[in-house]
């Protein structure tokens, strides 16, 4: 009888752990927290704002280039180009700025933590929607790993 009870009481709480979540925080679906879209939402509409709006919407023609021939600030949202490119590349772009790309976003490498950096990016990536969200994650299957 007492090793029944054992038995029973183990797969008990095994149950009760395997479905206890146990990051809460996680944004249905995604790779970051809440906490993080808050903290990247302040520190979006610090530095990052002024060129590409307050919700990451700003540059409709974004593929036009400017008299001087570079290009501007592109959104954000899921209404561009961002959501083709893996965390990586927008965490690159993020420390080295947009001249690689034809554009004048200066780098922020020495200037935001790289706590600072994801969040960032989870705010922005808090304006897709699910369908370009699951795009982006499934196309970047194994992109991550590098750089």
């Amino acid at each position: 009888m007492k090793k029944y009870l054992f038995s029973l009481i183990t797969v008990i709480i095994g149950v009760a752990v395997y479905s206890f979540d146990f990051d809460k925080n996680k944004v249905d679906g995604r790779w970051y927290t809440k906490e993080q879209v808050y903290l990247g939402k302040e520190v979006f509409l610090n530095n990052c704002a002024s060129c590409h709006g307050q919700k990451a919407e700003k540059t409709i023609e974004w593929r036009k280039t400017l008299p001087d021939g570079s290009y501007p600030p592109p959104p954000l949202n899921d209404k561009a180009h961002a959501w083709h490119h893996p965390k990586w590349q927008l965490m690159q772009i993020i420390n080295k700025g947009g001249a690689a790309y034809s554009g004048k976003m200066p780098g922020f490498e020495n200037i935001l933590t790289n706590d600072e950096k994801e969040a960032t990016i989870a705010y922005f990536q808090s304006f897709w929607g699910d369908e370009f969200y699951k795009i982006w994650k499934e196309s970047r299957k194994g992109l991550e790993a590098k750089k």
